[in-house]
């Protein structure tokens, strides 16, 4: 079993930065690939980025150049720094992982970006 708890959800201006962390209750190195996806009412959730334990990273086309994604093994942490968000990045945003086959989900951060 792992539970995984995010924090650093919040309101934020168009433009402006917001960083998601999400605690491990377990090593992050004894997971597998971690990652972050994020859902809006009435649509699939999906894949923002993700991060292997070797650190290599894969994000997706709307997170590219303005996302971060990092793990601090330290810290059994993964992080996402959002900058120049946007008004559709607007969702509930989910921490990711794998572990011994199956798959884990935090409980969810609401990033809300509105003027």
């Amino acid at each position: 079993q792992v539970q995984l708890v995010e924090s650093g959800g919040g309101l934020v201006q168009p433009g402006g930065s917001l960083s998601l962390s999400c605690a491990a209750s377990r090593s992050t190195s004894s997971l597998g690939i971690m990652g972050w996806y994020r859902q809006v009412p009435g649509k699939q959730r999906e894949m923002v980025a993700t991060i292997t334990g070797g650190g290599s990273t894969n994000y997706a086309d709307f997170a590219k150049g303005r996302f971060t994604i990092s793990r601090d093994s330290a810290k059994n942490t993964v992080y996402l720094q959002m900058n120049s968000l946007k008004l559709e990045d607007t969702a509930v945003y989910y921490c990711n992982t794998w572990y011994w086959g199956s798959q884990y989900w935090g409980q969810g951060a609401q990033v809300t970006v509105s003027a």
